[in-house]
């Protein structure tokens, strides 16, 4: 009678450094970009990102967002664990990026694989500042499902606001935000990449 595969660990409820790390570095080789020059487009130190590709440090989202947009890769490029065959992410689990500007968190539930161009986070947010998105990479949609709460969402003048169940798509490569109107609210976030 065959062993069963042992179960999976559960996956680290933080952005591994070792994972970012790897990445920024693949990415910046692959861009043929100098630290200097990569920090100059995302608008951070050289320190920050040199501390960075060394897996130290503590990046929010907008610094792993401004790295991936001056790199020209989706986010989850840069966030993306080594997968399993079979993967599992609890509610509560899973690589988190929180923002500095605002309570909201974003956890990757899935990066687009090989052929693919999406991503799909689940995202807590709380009332109080709203989460302002930059543009992202050039032909880049945004499909928000709403689970609980409510939330503002969508490009700067043209936000909607939603509840459980609604969804609604926007351009994700125009300055857009997030806002939690509820305590409490939770929404799917799929971010495809054109």
């Amino acid at each position: 009678m065959p062993t069963p595969d042992p179960p999976a660990s559960p996956p680290p409820s933080r952005l591994p450094l070792d994972w970012l790390a790897a990445s920024l570095r693949r990415e910046r080789n692959r861009a043929g970009l100098s630290l200097t020059e990569l920090a100059k487009r995302a608008g951070i130190a050289k320190s920050t990102l040199s501390q960075l590709e060394a897996a130290g440090g503590n990046p929010s989202i907008e610094t792993v967002w401004a790295l991936a947009v001056a790199l020209g890769v989706p986010f989850s490029v840069l966030v993306e664990p080594p997968v399993p065959t079979v993967q599992v992410i609890r509610a509560g689990e899973g690589p988190q990026v929180a923002s500095e500007r605002a309570d909201y968190v974003g956890t990757l539930l899935a990066a687009c694989p090989p052929g693919a161009r999406r991503d799909i986070y689940r995202v807590r947010a709380e009332p109080g500042a709203a989460r302002e998105s930059e543009s992202h990479i050039p032909g880049t949609v945004e499909h928000l499902v709403v689970s609980t709460g409510r939330v503002k969402a969508g490009p700067r003048g043209a936000s909607v606001e939603l509840g459980p169940g609604d969804y609604m798509a926007y351009r994700g490569d125009v300055p857009h935000a997030y806002e939690a109107l509820e305590p409490g609210t939770a929404f799917v976030l799929i971010m495809q990449h054109v």
